[in-house]
């Protein structure tokens, strides 16, 4: 525990706790990376990736798709012990067990059969977890939608991830750009629910989805009782 108070005390003063209104003090700065983003995505990776949705049939997809996921299982597994959550860090250890023998390294998700669902933690949520607030909305070069205290996650969560320590750079640079490539293909069907400014609508998905996981889905409703109709 006292590693993330030392955290929370370091990162505490760069942004303190944050109104509604500082959610997104750099927005015009985020929407010329947004743009960025999109460029890039128009003219590279959707372009590849709907030639891979195209070519794959579906059950090889989700094969594909749930070897990713497996392989960032040790992810969970630690921010599970590292929020205390000696439970499912055994449940999301019999998953990674599970699907990585009769699974065939995860191709296909036995441990959902058997009862053991998929959960995904990660150190963003950790630090949540541990009190450490969110910080302003911030658009990363690349990887999209993030906080200041999620792009501070990132980092242990990669050296968490299995794939970091493939022991040849072609290989494992190949294997990350089939992960984000599968992750684009599997983004085709959410994008026909986006409406009204994109930049505002991801923003705001992005951080109600986070506020959700911090929080394991307990999250505070407005309540209407009193309103008049």
């Amino acid at each position: 525990m006292r590693i993330f108070l030392v955290i929370a005390a370091l990162l505490l003063p760069l942004y303190g706790p944050l109104a509604a209104a500082d959610v997104d003090p750099w927005e015009g700065w985020n929407r010329k990376v947004d743009a960025f983003n999109q460029f890039g995505d128009r003219w590279l990776i959707k372009p590849v990736a709907k030639a891979y949705d195209f070519v794959t049939p579906d059950v090889i997809d989700d094969g594909i798709t749930n070897v990713f996921q497996n392989a960032r299982e040790p992810i969970t597994i630690l921010n599970d012990l590292l929020q205390l959550k000696f439970k499912k860090a055994g449940v999301d250890t019999g998953r990674l067990l599970l699907n990585s023998t009769v699974g065939l390294f995860g191709f296909f998700d036995v441990a959902q059969h058997a009862g053991l669902q998929r959960e995904v933690e990660d150190f963003g949520q950790t630090l949540g977890y541990w009190g450490v607030p969110s910080g302003p909305y911030l658009v990363l070069p690349f990887l999209g939608p993030s906080t200041v205290r999620d792009g501070f996650g990132m980092v242990p969560d990669v050296y968490a991830n299995p794939i970091t320590y493939i022991d040849h750079d072609p290989t494992r640079l190949s294997v990350v750009a089939g992960y984000f490539v599968d992750l684009r293909a599997d983004a085709f069907a959410a994008e026909e629910l986006i409406s009204g400014d994109r930049y505002l609508f991801l923003r705001d998905a992005y951080l109600q989805n986070r506020e959700y996981l911090v929080n394991d889905g307990e999250v505070e409703m407005d309540d209407f009782g009193d309103e008049d109709f």
